[in-house]
């Protein structure tokens, strides 16, 4: 039997209940939007280059022109910014090509005016020392021996451009072999990396000698995995 006393508690609490502040709505992030094309597979390479996957890359990080933020470099000049996760191409009449990217410790390691010496398709990889007193089993592909056929899990990928600075190597390379769930973040190893896609599109548009300014930037604590 249900008492006067106990109708008035029950009530009490149910007005208590509706006073109490609804937790607002957690919106989903919104879809990432179909790839363009420029971002399918890319068999007429030596090299097989598999299509990147859907719904991976943000909007923000595919190739696109953008005005030109750098309005005091010469067309065909290229910046860095790994804070940014970027490189610009600046082209004319103030536009610029945008490329997201991924970072490496080596990427923040370095900074200032270069230039592109030489680049080269589905280069070899020659592991730095450094890297080799780290991770031992990179000694096969040491310069001494050689170092790594281009190919499939070759860290370059499909094009490097190779830094030069008066007329020395910097060790710092704009390269492809990026996997796409990190573009735009920091990683363990390597310099400037890019999709496949983007840094084949980057070779064919930079000529030797191009300026390459690097900007300042603050590594992070702690880097992603790769190798």
């Amino acid at each position: 039997m249900i008492t006067r006393r106990l109708f008035l508690a029950a009530a009490s609490a149910s007005g208590l209940a509706a006073c109490a502040p609804t937790p607002p709505a957690v919106e989903p992030p919104p879809p990432i939007p179909p790839l363009p094309a420029r971002y399918g597979a890319m068999p007429e390479e030596p090299y097989p280059v598999p299509a990147v996957p859907e719904g991976v890359v943000p909007e923000h990080l595919w190739r696109q022109e953008v005005e030109n933020p750098f309005p005091f470099e010469a067309e065909g000049t290229v910046i860095v910014d790994p804070q940014a996760a970027y490189l610009h191409l600046v082209t004319a009449n103030g536009r610029a090509l945008r490329y997201g990217v991924s970072v490496g410790a080596a990427g923040f390691g370095w900074d200032g005016d270069a230039r592109v010496q030489f680049r080269r398709k589905w280069p070899v990889w020659k592991a730095p020392d450094s890297m080799i007193e780290r991770r031992p089993e990179f000694a096969p592909y040491s310069v001494a021996n050689g170092g790594m056929q281009p190919g499939p899990g070759n860290p370059l990928g499909a094009r490097a451009l190779y830094l030069f600075q008066n007329g020395v190597d910097t060790l710092y390379r704009i390269h492809g072999a990026c996997e796409p769930a990190y573009l735009g973040k920091a990683v363990s190893s390597g310099c400037i990396r890019m999709l496949d896609q983007d840094v084949i599109d980057l070779h064919d548009r930079v000529r030797d000698g191009a300026k390459v300014r690097v900007l300042p930037a603050v590594a992070p604590a702690e880097f992603l995995v790769p190798y």
